[in-house]
C-alpha cells in the first residue's frame, strides 16, 4: 500500500475521514478488506503514480514516495541518496549488509503469492504482564538500530507493496475479531495486548482483568485448608455440570462438550483451536514414500531423494593454482628481522596510530618505539619473572594476551615482545568466557599479559587477588605498561633465527558448537602469508592503511599488525567503540590520511552510509583497495553496490572494492586484486536457490524469486593451490558444477589446532580423493570451512560457511541466506536488523531450523505476530523449507560476541536449556515434521477360535491371577455367627466392652477422642433413636453424613445401620471456599435422594448461612439433624436386615475424569471386604494400625470406619489436614506407638517427602524411628507412583524405614479393594516395560536404562477371594500375558451396582455383571474396573506355594488418549514434560479435536513462560512421537487435583475451553 508523502499534509476532511475509517475498523463495523478498499480510494488522489517512470526522472521525484519495486535497484538507492528531506541519517535504514533489492523483491513476490492461500494463524494468547520488555540499553549502536525514526515511509518501497498488505489480510481480520470478542471472554486479562486505536475493547479488557469472573457452573469441592499460601490450593473434587450423575465411561461426554461447563463452545479458545485445525488441514511439504525401521517396531519416515532433484553433471575439478610467490631480494628471513630492520634504520617512521573515543588520533607508535618496547618486554619476560635458576617462562611456552579493543598499541608491543622472547602469544577476547578457559587449558597457558587499566577492571576477591574465572586454568597476570618493564642490558640481544615450522602464535576460533579452539600458525607460515598478502595487495613501503577490524585475529591481525611491519606500513586503527559513537570515523581517517587501503566489513560500509549526511566533503579518491573481509558472505553484494553508488561521487573508484575470503585455518583463501581503471568489473553469478540446496550450481532461470546473486572474491592467493571437496564424508573432489568445501594448500596456512591432534588431522592434513576413492597427489590441503566453487576464469565464489550449514531432510541451507530472507520481510517496526540468529537443532531424527530475533520495545503484539507469519511464508516460498521455531526476544538480550555480533552457539545453548526468555514465539512442528511414523491401523477383531489357537501355539498363558482361596481360610466363628457388621459391634460391646477401637489425634499429636466397643455401640444407639424420633425415617432411607474426619463420623455411620437407614458419607464443605465446595455436597444430597443430613452444629450453621445461600439454594435442604447433644434414649430394637444382599451404604466419589459416581455396597460385600483385609493384613484385636487418609470413599472409608469393628484391632486416626500444620505428625505417631502397619494417601506421602526431605537430621534428633514399620501402604486408584514411593523410602531409610515396607493398593469404583500388599507373601516387584510397545497395547519387558523404558511397580497382592483377568476392552475376549488390556475382577466384595437417578440397566450390566466373549466355560460374572493393566508371572513363590502372579496397573481407560491410532497414557507424557525445565511445577495433558494440549504450571518468573513452549514440543516429539497442538502455561495450583491427589484432566479441559484458566501464555503450534 503506497503511502502519501505524510498523512499530516493531507487536507483536513481527508484526515477526518481516515480517522473515522480507523474507528469503524477498530469497532468491527467494517471488515479489514473493506477498510483497505475505502482507504485506498480516499488516498488515491494523493499517492503519486511512479510506475514505469524513467529512472532519470525518478531521481527528481520526492524520495519519500515509495519507489515501486519494479523500478531498477540503482534508481531506488540513488533516489534515497539525493533526499532533501532526511536531515537525519537516511539510507541506512536498510541493513545493507544483508539487503539486496533483488532479494527483497523476491520476498515480496513470494508473499504476494501466498495471498491466495488464506493463512489465518491463531495468534498466541498472552497475559499482559508477560510482555514486559527489558529496558533497551540507552544507546543502541547503529548496526542494530536501523537509522532514523522517519524511515518507515522510505522503507516501504522495499517492503510492502499493496499486495503484501493483503497477503496476510485475514490474519489481521481475525486479530480484530478476537479483540472484539475479548469483551465477552470470561477473563479478558488473557486476551492479547491490544494495539492503540482499539479503545473500547481495550478498556473493557482492563475492567475484566481486575474482576476475574469465574463462571464454573458447578464449582469444585475443596478438601483441605491450605494454611501456607505457597502450597498449591487445597485439593479439589470437581464434578462437571453437564454430566448425568452416576453415568460413567464417557457415555454422556458429548453433551458436556457442547456446553463446556456452561460456556458456549464458541468461546475464544475454541475459535483459535478451530483456526489452528483449519491451518493444519493445509497440505504439508512434499509427501514422503520410504520408511526405515527404528528399533524393529516403530516406523519413522525417512525422506527419499526427489527423482527430479538437480544432479551435478560436470567433470571432476582439477586443483587451481595461484600465481607463483615472487622472490624479492630484500624480503627478511623472519618477521622479527623486519621489525629489527625498521626499528633500527627507520626509527622515526610511524607504525601505528590509535584513536581516542571521539575518533581523533591520540598516539602514534613509531617503528623505533615498537622495537625498543618489544625488546624491553622480551627481556622482562625471559629474565625478570621468577629466579635465574627457575624462570617462569621458557621459549615455546604459551602466553595469553588480554588487551581491550581500543588499545592496539599495547597489544602490538606485547605481540612482538612475545615473538622476540620466543614465547607463543595467544590473543584472546575480554576475560571471563568459559569457552576461552577451554582454549587456555588446551594450550597450557599459565601466564597472561595485560594493561594496568585492564587489570584494574578485572573482578577481584576480598584479599585483592584476581578472581579465578569459571573453567579457566590458574593464571599469573603480568602488566606490560612501560614503567613496569626492565631495560635490557646493552649486550642482550634476542635470538632471531630464520623462520621455521616452530609455532609463532595461536589464533582462536569458535566452532559451530561454541567450543573455542586455537589454530597454531608457524613462523614460516606467518612470513609466507605476509609475503602473499604483500604481493596480492601490492603493498609498498610507507603506505597508509586504515583498519576497522579486530586487530587480535583474522585479517585485522594479518594486515594491520603483521604485513604492516613487513612493509613498513602506517596503520590507523579504528576501534569498535569509536565506530559505535561515530560510524563515519573510518571514512574521515581515509580522507585525512589519504590512505591507500582500508580494511572493513559490510557492517562498516552500512554504518558509513547511514551517517554520510553528516559529512559533505570527504574524499575516498586515495583508496586503491577497499578490502571487504566478509565479502564472502553472499549478501555482501548489495552492501558493496549501495556503498559504491553513494560514495562514487566522493571519489571512490569502482575497481577499488576488493572482497576477500578468509578463515582461521586457511588464513586468506582468496582476494580480489585492485582492478585496472576502466576495465570491466568482474561478473556476478545468479544461482538457483533450489540447486544450491542440493549442492549443485545452476544459473537461475525459472523462478526469479529464489535466486542468489554472489560476487567473486578474486583469485587464489599467490603461491597457493585450491580444490573443492564434498563437505561430508571422505574429501572427494567435486565436479565443476558442484558446491563443496574450499580447501587450500600453501605455505601460508595454519598448521594444527593446538593440543587437539584428532580434530587436526581431519582439517589440516586433507589429501583429496577422486570418485573411485584413490588419493589425488600427495600435497596435504587445509579445509577452510567455506562453501563455494571456482567459476570461469578461475574466479573464486563463496556461497556460505560450513558453520552456517543447516542440513534439513538431506537438503543444505545456509543460515545467512535465511537471515537475509527474514530481513527482506519488512521488519523495521518489529525487529532489529543486525540481530537475528539462525541455527538448527536436532529433534526427532532430523535437523530443525530455529530463527531468533530481537524485538523492538515499541513493537505491538500484532506487528510482531504478523512479521513472524510473513517470515515463515517467505522462507517457505524461497527456500522450500519449514521453520520449526521462530522466537522474538526482548531488545539487547541475545548473547553478543565481544565485537557486537550475535553469539550463535550461545543463543542455541540458551534456547535448548530454556533460558532464552522469548517474548513471542511461534512453533511450526505440524508443518516441519514430516517423518513421523504412519498412524497405526487397528486390525479387525479376531474370532475366538484363532485367538485361542494363537495363544496355545505360542505357548502363552491367558493373563489371569487370583488371591488366596477364601474357602479354606475360615477364621474363628465370627464369620459363621455374624453376617452383619452391626451384629459384630453388638457382640464386641458385650464381650470386650472396654477394648479401645479408635483413637483420634490432633495436630499436636495428642489424643482428642477415643471410642471403646461399648462407647461406640451406645453412641450409635442414641443416633439411631434420634433418626427415628426427629427424622421420622424408615428403614432403607438414605442419610447423608457430613462430618470432619473423626469418631463422630464412625458413630453416625453405625447409628444409621442400627436404625436401618443407608449412610452416605460426604466430605463437608470448606468454610473458606463455599462457592467451590458446597455445590458438590448439594449434588450428592440430590443424587442420593437423601431424606436427612446428620452433621455437627458448626456445619449445620454453615449449611444455613448467608454465604451458603450465595452458592446453593439453602431452602431446599432435607431435614438437618445435629448430633452434638443427643438425648440419652434407648433404641427399642436394633434393625436387622432380612438378607445380606440388602444395601449397607452408598459410596460416592468423583473420578479423575470428573464423573460423580455412587456405588451400592451390600452387607455381604462389607463383610466380605473386611474379612479379606483382615486375612491379608493379619489383623486381630491386639494390633494397632495408623491411618492418615480421607475417610469419605473407597478403601479410605473402609479402613477408617469398618475394619476395626470387624477385626477388633485399634485404629489410630490422623486426619490428613492436620499434617499441614504439623508435618511430623504422621511419622512421629508411627514411631511413638511402634506401629507395624500404616496406611496413607499419595498426597500425605508427597507432603512428607517435599516438606521433611531436608529435615531427616531433625527427625533423628526428635527420636523418630521407623524400624518398627512392616507395611506402609498407599491407598490409591491409579498406576503406582514409583518415583514418589522410591524417594520416600530412600529419604527415610536413615531413620529405620525398611526399603521393602512401602507398597500401594489398587481399587476402582466397581471394587474398592482389589490388591493390598499385606504382611505375608513376596515383596512388591517392579518391571521395566517398553513404552513404544505399550502404545500398541503390547507388553515387552526391557532392561533398566533401556531407551523409552517405563518403570512400573506391582499394585500390592491380590486380596483373598479376588480373581482378575486381562481383557481386550473392544472384543471382550481374554488376552495373553504379553498384552495390555482392561482389568476385570470377580470377588465377593464387588459393589452391587451404580446408584443413579435413572437406573441405567445396560451400563449396570456392562460394568458389574459382564461375561467374557469366549474362553470361559464357567461363565463367571465379571466387573469391569475401567483400568488397563497386565499380569506377569514372577519368579517368587506365593503363599499357596505356586509362582506368584503380579498385577500391574498402567492407567485408567477413560484417561487414555487415542492419537495416531496408538494408545497413550497422559502420565507418561506428563512425566517427560515435567523433566524438561526446572520451572515446571506440574503438568497435565488432554486432547481436544485430536490436538494434544499440554498445560504446564510455571513456578519460575513469568519471563520463562515462553521458554517452555519449544522444550515441551521437543520432548513430546522425541519421546512420544507426537506433535503438541497447544501449549498452555499457567500459574502454580491451576491444575485441579482431587482429594486423592489425582489430576482432574477433564475438568482442566473444560476450564480451558471455557477460557477460565487465566493462562500466562497459550501457544498454538502450527
Amino acid at each position: 500500500m503506497a503511502e502519501p508523502a505524510a498523512v499530516s499534509s493531507l487536507p483536513r476532511e481527508v484526515r477526518e475521514q481516515l480517522a473515522e475509517l480507523e474507528l469503524e475498523l477498530s469497532e468491527g463495523d467494517i471488515t479489514q478488506k473493506g477498510y483497505e478498499k475505502k482507504r485506498a480510494k480516499l488516498l488515491a488522489p494523493y499517492v503519486p503514480q511512479t510506475q514505469g517512470v524513467d529512472p532519470a526522472l525518478q531521481k527528481e521525484s520526492k524520495p519519500q514516495m515509495p519507489v515501486p519495486s519494479a523500478a531498477p535497484a540503482s534508481a531506488s538507492s540513488s533516489s534515497s541518496s539525493s533526499s532533501k528531506f532526511h536531515r537525519a541519517r537516511s539510507g541506512g535504514a536498510r541493513d545493507e549488509r544483508y539487503r539486496s533489492d533483488i532479494h527483497t523483491e523476491a520476498v515480496q513476490a513470494a508473499l504476494a503469492k501466498h495471498k491466495e492461500q488464506k493463512m489465518a494463524l491463531p495468534m498466541p494468547t498472552k497475559r499482559r504482564s508477560t510482555f514486559v520488555q527489558s529496558p533497551a540499553d540507552a544507546c543502541t549502536p547503529p548496526d542494530t538500530s536501523s537509522a532514523s525514526e522517519d524511515e518507515g515511509s522510505l522503507r516501504r518501497q522495499a517492503a510492502l507493496s499493496a499486495a503484501l498488505h493483503q497477503s496476510l489480510q485475514n490474519a489481521e481480520s481475525w486479530i480484530n475479531r478476537s479483540v472484539q470478542g475479548s469483551s465477552t471472554s470470561s477473563s479478558a486479562s488473557s486476551t492479547l495486548s491490544h494495539g492503540e486505536g482499539k479503545g473500547t475493547s481495550g478498556s473493557l479488557a482492563d475492567v475484566f482483568a481486575n474482576t476475574r469472573i469465574e463462571s464454573f457452573s458447578v464449582p469444585p469441592d475443596v478438601t483441605a485448608t491450605t494454611s501456607t499460601p505457597s502450597a498449591r490450593p487445597a485439593a479439589v473434587d470437581l464434578p462437571p455440570s453437564g454430566i448425568v450423575k452416576g453415568m460413567h465411561k464417557g457415555s454422556n461426554r458429548s453433551s458436556l462438550m457442547d456446553t463446556a461447563d456452561g460456556v458456549p463452545v464458541s468461546s475464544r479458545v475454541s475459535t483459535k483451536i478451530q483456526q489452528l485445525l483449519n491451518t493444519l488441514k493445509r497440505p504439508k511439504r512434499p509427501p514422503l514414500k520410504e520408511f526405515f525401521v527404528d528399533d524393529f517396531e516403530e516406523i519413522v519416515e525417512v525422506p527419499q531423494p526427489d527423482p527430479n532433484q538437480p544432479k551435478p553433471e560436470g567433470r571432476q575439478m582439477t586443483p587451481v593454482k595461484g600465481e607463483p610467490l615472487g622472490v624479492v631480494c630484500n624480503w627478511p628471513p623472519a618477521l622479527e628481522a623486519a621489525l629489527q630492520r625498521w626499528g633500527t634504520t627507520q626509527a622515526k617512521c610511524p607504525c601505528l596510530t590509535a584513536l581516542d573515543v571521539t575518533g581523533k588520533p591520540v598516539y602514534t607508535l613509531t617503528y623505533g618505539k615498537l622495537w625498543s618496547r618489544s625488546l624491553k618486554l622480551a627481556y622482562t619476560l625471559l629474565n625478570k619473572l621468577g629466579t635465574k635458576n627457575e624462570p617462569v617462562l621458557k621459549p615455546g611456552d604459551r602466553v595469553a594476551l588480554v588487551y581491550p579493543n581500543n588499545d592496539p598499541v599495547m597489544f602490538m608491543v606485547a605481540f612482538y615482545g612475545c615473538l622476540l622472547a620466543e614465547v607463543i602469544p595467544v590473543p584472546i577476547e575480554d576475560a571471563g568466557g568459559q569457552q576461552i578457559g577451554f582454549l587456555l587449558g588446551s594450550c597450557g597457558v599459565a601466564l597472561a599479559l595485560t594493561t594496568e587499566v585492564c587489570l584494574k577492571g578485572l573482578p577481584k576477591t576480598q584479599n585483592g587477588e584476581i578472581v579465578q574465572f569459571k573453567g579457566w586454568p590458574r593464571l599469573k597476570w603480568v602488566v606490560t605498561d612501560s614503567k613496569y618493564l626492565s631495560k635490557s642490558p646493552k649486550d642482550w640481544q634476542p635470538n632471531i633465527s630464520a623462520a621455521g615450522t616452530e609455532p609463532a602464535y595461536i589464533e582462536y576460533k569458535t566452532s559451530k558448537e561454541g567450543s573455542v579452539m586455537g589454530v597454531t600458525v608457524s613462523r614460516v607460515a606467518m612470513l609466507a602469508h605476509c609475503q602473499a598478502l604483500s604481493q596480492a595487495c601490492n603493498y609498498s613501503e610507507g603506505e597508509t592503511i586504515v583498519n576497522v577490524l579486530d586487530f587480535k585475529k583474522d585479517a585485522g591481525l594479518w594486515h594491520g599488525i603483521l604485513t604492516n611491519v613487513m612493509n613498513k606500513l602506517h596503520t590507523i586503527s579504528v576501534p569498535y567503540s569509536v565506530m559505535k559513537t561515530c560510524p563515519l570515523s573510518w571514512v574521515q581517517r581515509v580522507h585525512a590520511h589519504k590512505a591507500k587501503v582500508a580494511l572493513v566489513k559490510c557492517r562498516d560500509l552500512h554504518w558509513a552510509m547511514m551517517a554520510h549526511r553528516d559529512q559533505r566533503d570527504v574524499s575516498l579518491g586515495s583508496l586503491r583497495m577497499l578490502i571487504v573481509t566478509d565479502g564472502a558472505n553472499p549478501w555482501s553484494v548489495s552492501s558493496c553496490d549501495a556503498f559504491l553508488s553513494l560514495f562514487q561521487s566522493h571519489g571512490l573508484k569502482p575497481e577499488a572494492i576488493c572482497p576477500c575470503a578468509t578463515s582461521p585455518e586457511a588464513m586468506t583463501v582468496a582476494i580480489r586484486r585492485p582492478g585496472v581503471p576502466g576495465a570491466p568489473l568482474p561478473g556476478r553469478a545468479i544461482l538457483s536457490m533450489n540447486g544450491l540446496s542440493f549442492g549443485v550450481i545452476r544459473v537461475n532461470t525459472e523462478d526469479k524469486n529464489s535466486a542468489l546473486t554472489v560476487q567473486d572474491v578474486g583469485h587464489v592467493m599467490p603461491g597457493g593451490m585450491m580444490c573443492i571437496v564434498k563437505p561430508d564424508g571422505p574429501p572427494q573432489l567435486c565436479k565443476t558444477d558442484e558446491i563443496g568445501e574450499i580447501c587450500v594448500s600453501s605455505r601460508a596456512g595454519g598448521m594444527m589446532y593446538y593440543g587437539l591432534a584428532g580434530v587436526t588431522k581431519n582439517t589440516f592434513e586433507v589429501i583429496p580423493v577422486n570418485s573411485s576413492g584413490s588419493p589425488v597427489g600427495e600435497v596435504p590441503f587445509v579445509r577452510s570451512g567455506l562453501l563455494g566453487f571456482v567459476g570461469p576464469g578461475s574466479l573464486v565464489f563463496v556461497v556460505g560457511k560450513m558453520d552456517g550449514l543447516l542440513t534439513v531432510s538431506g537438503r543444505r541451507h545456509n543460515a545467512d541466506d535465511i537471515v537475509a530472507t527474514g530481513l527482506a520481510v519488512e521488519s523495521i517496526k518489529t525487529v532489529y536488523r543486525g540481530r537475528i540468529a539462525v541455527f538448527s537443532v536436532s529433534v526427532f531424527y532430523d535437523e530443525r531450523i530455529v530463527v531468533v530475533a530481537e524485538q523492538r520495545p515499541d513493537a505491538s503484539e500484532e506487528d510482531s505476530f504478523q512479521w513472524m507469519s510473513r517470515v515463515l511464508q517467505a522462507i517457505d516460498s524461497i527456500h522450500q523449507v519449514g521453520v520449526y521455531c521462530l522466537a522474538l526476544v526482548p531488545a539487547n538480550t541475545l548473547p553478543k560476541t565481544p565485537l557486537g555480533g550475535i553469539h550463535i552457539s550461545q543463543t542455541k545453548q540458551h534456547f535448548l536449556e530454556g533460558s532464552l526468555h522469548p517474548c513471542n514465539i511461534l512453533m511450526c512442528p505440524h508443518t516441519c515434521v514430516t517423518n513421523l511414523p504412519k498412524p497405526r491401523q487397528k486390525q479387525p477383531g479376531v474370532g475366538p477360535a484363532s485367538v485361542m489357537v494363537g495363544n496355545l501355539v505360542a505357548g502363552k498363558r491367558i493373563a489371569q491371577a487370583s488371591g488366596r482361596d477364601l474357602g479354606q481360610l475360615e477364621d474363628n466363628d465370627l464369620v459363621k455367627k455374624h453376617q452383619f457388621l452391626t451384629e459384630v459391634l453388638q457382640w464386641r460391646a458385650q464381650a470386650t466392652p472396654d477394648h479401645p477401637l479408635f483413637l483420634l489425634l490432633n495436630a499436636k499429636g495428642t489424643t482428642v477422642c477415643t471410642a471403646t466397643c461399648l462407647q461406640l455401640h451406645k453412641k450409635a444407639e442414641r443416633i439411631a433413636s434420634v433418626l427415628c424420633d426427629k427424622g421420622h425415617l424408615n428403614a432403607g432411607d438414605n442419610v447423608v453424613l457430613l462430618y470432619p474426619p473423626g469418631i463422630e463420623l464412625i458413630s453416625a455411620f453405625y447409628g444409621c445401620l442400627y436404625s436401618g437407614c443407608v449412610p452416605v458419607t460426604v466430605r463437608p464443605p470448606h468454610a473458606q471456599s463455599l462457592v467451590a465446595t458446597l455445590p458438590t455436597v448439594r449434588m450428592i444430597v440430590e443424587v442420593s435422594k437423601a431424606a436427612c443430613i446428620l452433621t455437627t452444629q458448626t456445619l449445620m450453621r454453615l449449611l444455613k448461612s448467608r454465604e451458603a445461600a450465595g452458592a446453593v439454594d439453602v431452602k431446599t435442604w432435607p431435614t438437618i439433624i445435629d448430633t452434638d447433644d443427643l438425648p440419652r434414649k434407648r433404641l427399642a430394637q436394633i434393625y436387622k436386615p432380612p438378607t445380606p444382599e440388602m444395601l449397607a451404604y452408598l459410596d460416592f466419589s468423583v473420578s479423575t475424569t470428573g464423573m460423580l459416581t455412587g456405588v451400592k455396597m451390600s452387607h455381604a460385600a462389607v463383610s466380605g471386604l473386611c474379612r479379606a483385609i483382615k486375612l491379608q493384613c493379619e489383623l486381630y484385636s491386639s494390633r494397632q494400625i495408623a491411618i492418615c487418609l480421607d475417610p469419605y470413599c473407597g478403601l479410605g472409608f473402609v479402613l477408617w470406619c469398618l475394619c476395626s469393628v470387624y477385626s477388633g484391632h485399634q485404629s489410630i486416626l490422623i486426619p490428613p489436614m492436620e499434617l499441614e500444620s504439623n508435618l511430623f505428625l504422621w511419622l512421629s505417631t508411627v514411631s511413638q506407638y511402634k506401629i507395624r502397619d500404616t496406611f496413607c494417601s499419595y498426597s500425605v506421602m508427597e507432603l512428607c517427602t517435599k516438606g521433611l526431605g531436608n529435615q531427616v537430621e531433625m527427625l533423628k534428633a526428635r527420636g523418630i524411628n521407623l524400624s518398627c514399620v512392616r507395611t506402609c501402604v498407599v491407598v490409591a486408584e491409579e498406576r503406582p507412583r514409583v518415583s514418589l514411593t522410591h524417594s520416600f523410602s530412600k529419604l527415610f531409610k536413615d531413620i529405620g524405614l525398611s526399603s521393602r515396607a512401602v507398597s500401594t493398593t489398587f481399587g476402582s469404583r466397581v471394587n474398592v479393594a482389589i490388591c493390598l500388599q499385606g504382611t505375608s507373601g513376596p515383596d512388591p516387584t517392579t518391571v521395566y516395560v517398553d513404552l513404544k510397545s505399550l502404545r500398541h497395547d503390547r507388553v515387552r519387558l526391557v532392561e533398566r536404562g533401556a531407551p523409552q523404558s517405563l518403570l512400573l511397580s506391582e499394585s500390592g497382592k491380590i486380596l483373598p477371594g479376588v480373581k482378575v483377568v486381562i481383557v481386550n476392552p473392544e472384543t471382550k475376549g481374554p488376552l495373553g500375558d504379553s498384552h495390555l488390556g482392561e482389568i476385570w475382577v470377580n470377588s465377593p466384595h464387588t459393589a452391587s451396582g451404580y446408584y443413579t437417578i435413572y437406573d441405567n440397566e445396560t451400563l449396570q450390566a456392562d460394568h458389574f455383571n459382564t461375561r467374557l466373549s469366549f474362553g470361559d466355560a464357567a461363565h463367571t460374572l465379571w466387573a469391569r474396573t475401567g483400568y488397563l493393566g497386565f499380569v506377569r508371572r514372577t519368579e517368587l513363590t506365593a503363599a499357596s506355594g505356586e509362582r506368584h502372579d503380579a498385577l500391574y496397573v498402567v492407567g485408567a481407560l477413560d484417561e487414555t488418549l487415542e492419537l495416531r491410532g496408538l494408545r497413550y497414557h497422559p502420565i507418561d507424557i506428563e512425566t517427560s514434560v515435567s523433566r524438561t525445565h526446572r520451572s515446571i511445577a506440574e503438568c497435565a495433558v488432554f486432547t481436544w479435536t485430536n490436538l494434544l494440549v499440554v498445560v504446564v504450571e510455571l513456578c519460575g518468573c513469568e519471563q520463562e513462560a515462553l521458554d517452555l513452549v519449544p522444550l515441551v514440543t521437543n520432548v513430546v516429539l522425541e519421546e512420544h512421537y507426537l506433535i503438541v497442538g497447544v501449549v498452555v502455561v499457567v500459574d502454580p495450583g491451576v491444575i485441579p487435583i482431587n482429594s486423592r491427589g489425582e489430576k482432574q484432566r477433564m475438568h482442566l479441559r473444560d476450564s480451558f475451553l471455557a477460557d477460565q484458566l487465566d493462562p500466562i501464555y497459550v501457544a498454538y503450534n502450527m
